[in-house]
């Protein structure tokens, strides 16, 4: 079984059921990572691998830290011996350190997880914050204004993503100048 069929296996199995829109938001993180295919290129399926799996921390089966991020990391290293890139991914997705401090484990994060290459970075963030809850493609204007109606402002989510902002939007402008210059030949 290669490296996608496994993740959307492995998603599937952990979000489809409990989480449905959770699991069809990262149908949509996929299909996004799978349109950044031409800026990619070797990486292109370890990006969709942790695309779909983004958000595996939130299944009910594994959440124990209630930060999604760390706790699908864990799950992804510990108990399905992931590749390590795609663990790293998942881990830092999103500016997840900063949530993270938020919630009082930067430490644990940091010190567990290292950062993978930017470009990938920037790319799983791009995909994550242009797709909607429902798995359609967005901005990450309405994206990020979508998370903080439904968390609030005030909460650690709604403070984490108004900190993240800035660079949310520096990463998808960075994948969106990358894409740009492959389709003019640039």
């Amino acid at each position: 079984m290669g490296l996608t069929e496994w993740a959307y296996s492995l998603s599937e199995s952990m979000l489809a059921d409990p989480l449905p829109r959770r699991w069809t938001h990262s149908l949509g993180v996929a299909e996004r990572a799978r349109s950044l295919g031409p800026i990619m290129g070797d990486d292109a399926e370890l990006l969709e691998a942790a695309a779909v799996l983004h958000d595996v921390g939130y299944s009910p089966a594994i959440a124990t830290t209630g930060f999604h991020p760390l706790d699908g990391a864990r799950f992804l290293r510990d108990q399905e011996n992931a590749d390590e890139r795609v663990v790293r991914l998942v881990a830092h997705h999103s500016c997840a350190l900063l949530e993270a401090e938020e919630r009082g484990l930067r430490p644990e994060l940091a010190g567990e997880f290292e950062l993978e290459r930017p470009e990938l970075v920037d790319a799983l963030v791009f995909c994550d914050m242009t797709t909607t809850p429902d798995g359609t493609q967005t901005t990450p204007t309405a994206r990020l204004d979508e998370i903080l109606r439904r968390y609030g402002p005030d909460t650690i989510v709604g403070r984490f993503i108004q900190r993240a902002a800035p660079e949310i939007h520096a990463a998808a402008q960075r994948v969106e100048t990358r894409l740009a210059q492959v389709s003019t030949g640039g």
